[in-house]
């Protein structure tokens, strides 16, 4: 095969996955070692070779349009030996043929790469399992000519040629129309213009963007068709459009639609769908013996892949078609299609988790991305949660009751470690609550040793060979398994972002303690992510002031910065403070009947649907009754805690075009963002609180930590973020240039300056 003129650029790992797999889907529990161990065995077995053994040896190879690269594991000048380093804990002989049929591919094309790029005419080839429980080594070796390398490399390749053409010229087809394509309204709104330029000239210098933009400017399609028009000039691979929940994920798939219609027809879309949502079969595992769609799942996937890529948006529906044609899990179906995609919509967690599958995909197949980050406020909060974890004592008491006899050892161990933290607590004085700068050694060293006993445990009992019937793990040893893991992995990386908690929970003899690690600054945990991107472009309506989502997610110092101006005018939106009413926790009895008075006076004064937003279920309940009997013609509805999706929009859908009442809700939860009532389906807002954090022991030692970052505790702790949910909140009533509406801000603190001031600039606040 000539290989002038290569044209499209493959790993050894893409290549052989793609032509070298088959069989079926099986994703029994079989623990496996984390980055971090893998680099440690890889570590280990290198240090164990001779002098002049060389690591991760850079090689690549062509073959008609392809053009492959990739990093071997290690390779032995003086025994003319190239290892593939694979470290694992399951009984090798359990291992599937097909994983060790894979091994073999890719350790033969590195081979033939290393021959080409020196001139060998054989070499000796070895996979090297590593075994971490024990650390003995299990190889596997034959020696190959170079020929023999050769064909194998080129027979592989002439599999994939035919895909990889059509792959380059599904690229110059989509480039040539995305250069082509026009904005699909032809105009811009106001605002919406310049966000997209700001967007294109932050991924055309590949520098990351802060873009603040009012609602209702259309800031999805505003941010999607600049990256897209940027694609062919900046060779980018991939957008991808991250929303933090459901309706932002939609609302691009309904911009991605309009995009198409307008000439980027060629574009390929994939929408990743959470699990629990995208399973056809929930009550079955991930494997042959249990689910029909895990069966033959790669001897059907190229069939259902090309079906699938065949359909321009891939949205879960869409998904789920091709998926049930030809008999395959829709979910993991979606998964093997990123890989094809141009533009990806998925939640926050698939690019910003410890184990972020798309961030880690970009690394290892170095593939060049625009990120587009909806509604970016939010990723403060939700990068905490990310890189937090809790493992509690119960859970431990609920395992040893019906764990192994090979577990009680670790387990028991465990729980003297647990009880001594119970011990100290108490002693301490600190109440039921503790937060340390370290995690309590005695207790960690235990924890680690007994999730290594589990990790062996379910090595050796879960993996089975074709067959055999699964054994599968209780619930509460999966759970306590996956959570120790989230644990022990966190505290590879403590440091000043995170406290490590421990409180204890009821009393007498059900008392017990739940320790764990709580981030409170995401910045050094997400920092890599942006600099994975070309370019990470964060967008909200509430990005202000800049510099605390800078210093917070850790937002490179280089990253541009734009604050777009409201369309808005002043005149639609008559701002109200009620500032003789206090709603600090100790006034909240005495401001119920005045907020309620106020309220019924609106609304009589200008009939029509209202939210009216505050900082409890409890004050919101009690504002609630006092205005139902005083004005029991008024209709009201109340949110309340753990509504389910239907109950969300049953709540919702009572705003009607010409409807009359108030909804009542808690500031911060899910109807104070994200929710869209154009026109008279809402005419006011009544926000009742300065949405400030509960003062607490976590939030003053989140204050405290912020301050020695940033000297600025309260204002990050407590100011802040709490303005931000009023201005969210607030930004329900004006969603477009047609709509008028009120907004009560009822609280003695919004007359304060330094508050006004960080609220949306376009508002005209009342002469006092």
């Amino acid at each position: 095969m000539a290989s002038a003129h290569p044209s499209y650029l493959v790993s050894v790992r893409t290549l052989c996955e793609f032509t070298a797999r088959g069989g079926d889907l099986d994703l029994r529990l079989t623990p496996s070692p984390t980055a971090a161990q893998g680099i440690a065995g890889h570590q280990l077995v290198a240090a164990r070779r001779g002098t002049g053994y060389e690591t991760e040896i850079a090689l690549e190879a062509t073959s008609g349009p392809l053009r492959v690269r990739g990093r071997a594991d290690g390779f032995d000048p003086a025994l003319q030996r190239l290892e593939e380093i694979k470290t694992h804990r399951a009984d090798l002989s359990r291992q599937p043929s097909n994983h060790r049929h894979l091994h073999w591919a890719q350790l033969k094309v590195y081979g033939w790469m290393l021959c080409q790029a020196r001139g060998l005419p054989e070499l000796r080839l070895a996979l090297v399992y590593l075994d971490l429980g024990s650390a003995e080594e299990t190889v596997r070796e034959e020696s190959c000519s170079a020929d023999a390398l050769r064909e194998h490399f080129e027979g592989l390749c002439a599999r994939f040629v035919d895909w990889a053409r059509r792959e380059a010229a599904h690229r110059t087809a989509r480039d040539a129309a995305l250069a082509a394509l026009a904005f699909p309204h032809g105009q811009f709104r106001a605002g919406q213009r310049a966000l997209a330029e700001a967007v294109w000239r932050g991924i055309r210098s590949g520098r990351s963007l802060l873009a603040q933009a009012p609602t209702g400017i259309g800031k999805t399609l505003g941010t999607l068709f600049p990256a897209l028009k940027a694609c062919p000039g900046e060779k980018l691979d991939k957008v991808v459009f991250l929303a933090a929940k459901t309706p932002g994920r939609q609302l691009a798939i309904e911009g991605l639609a309009q995009l198409a219609r307008a000439g980027a027809t060629p574009l390929r879309v994939v929408e990743l769908t959470a699990r629990e949502k995208a399973c056809e079969h929930p009550d079955k595992a991930c494997h042959p013996e249990s689910c029909p769609l895990a069966r033959g799942f790669y001897d059907r996937l190229p069939a259902a892949r090309d079906d699938a890529l065949a359909r321009p948006l891939l949205d879960r529906r869409q998904q789920r078609e091709a998926a049930l044609a030809h008999e395959v899990c829709p979910y993991w179906l979606s998964h093997e299609l990123v890989r094809w995609a141009d533009v990806i919509v998925a939640d926050y967690n698939y690019w910003f988790d410890t184990s972020a599958m798309l961030h880690a995909w970009t690394l290892e197949l170095e593939w060049r991305c625009a990120v587009l980050v909806d509604e970016a406020h939010n990723l403060v909060e939700r990068g905490r949660q990310m890189y937090s974890a809790e493992l509690d004592e119960s859970a431990l008491r609920a395992l040893r009751r019906t764990a192994p006899a090979g577990l009680k050892r670790p387990l028991e161990r465990l729980a003297r470690r647990w009880r001594e933290q119970g011990r100290e607590l108490e002693a301490v004085g600190s109440g039921d609550y503790q937060a340390q700068d370290q995690l309590p050694g005695p207790w960690l060293d235990a924890l680690q040793q007994a999730t290594a006993a589990l990790a062996e445990h379910l090595a050796e009992h879960l993996a089975t060979l074709p067959g055999e019937l699964p054994q599968a793990p209780s619930p509460e040893l999966q759970r306590f398994y996956f959570d120790a893991l989230a644990i022990t992995r966190l505290a590879e990386s403590f440091g000043t972002h995170s406290i490590a908690e421990r409180r204890r929970v009821g009393a007498g003899a059900r008392a017990h303690t739940v320790v764990g690690i709580r981030n409170l600054l995401p910045a050094p945990h997400l920092a890599p992510r942006f600099a994975a991107a070309r370019s990470t472009v964060l967008f909200s309506a509430t990005l202000a002031p800049v510099g605390f989502y800078r210093d917070t997610l850790g937002v490179p110092e280089s990253a541009g910065v734009v604050d777009v101006p409201s369309p808005f005018e002043a005149g639609q939106l008559s701002i109200r403070v009620a500032g003789a009413i206090s709603t600090r926790w100790a006034d909240r009895a005495r401001a119920v009947q005045p907020i309620a008075a106020l309220i019924e006076r609106q609304w009589r004064e200008r009939p029509g649907n209202y939210l009216a937003f505050f900082s409890s279920y409890d004050f919101q309940h009690q504002v609630a009754h006092a205005l139902a009997q005083a004005c029991p013609e008024l209709p009201l509805w109340e949110q309340s805690a753990g509504m389910g999706e239907a109950e969300r929009q049953a709540f919702l859908e009572r705003f009607t075009e010409g409807g009359s009442g108030v909804g009542f809700a808690v500031l911060g939860g899910s109807f104070g963002e994200g929710v869209d009532l154009p026109g008279e389906r809402l005419v006011g807002a009544f926000v009742a609180t300065l949405g400030l954090p509960q003062v607490n022991p976590v939030n003053e030692l989140l204050r405290e930590r912020l301050h020695s970052a940033f000297g600025a505790g309260y204002e990050y702790a407590y100011l802040y973020p709490g303005l931000r949910r009023v201005a969210q909140a607030a930004g329900r009533v004006i969603r477009s240039e047609q709509d008028r509406g009120v907004l009560w801000l009822i609280d003695d603190r919004f007359s304060q300056a330094r508050v006004r001031a960080l609220l949306p600039r376009w508002w005209q606040w009342p002469v006092r």
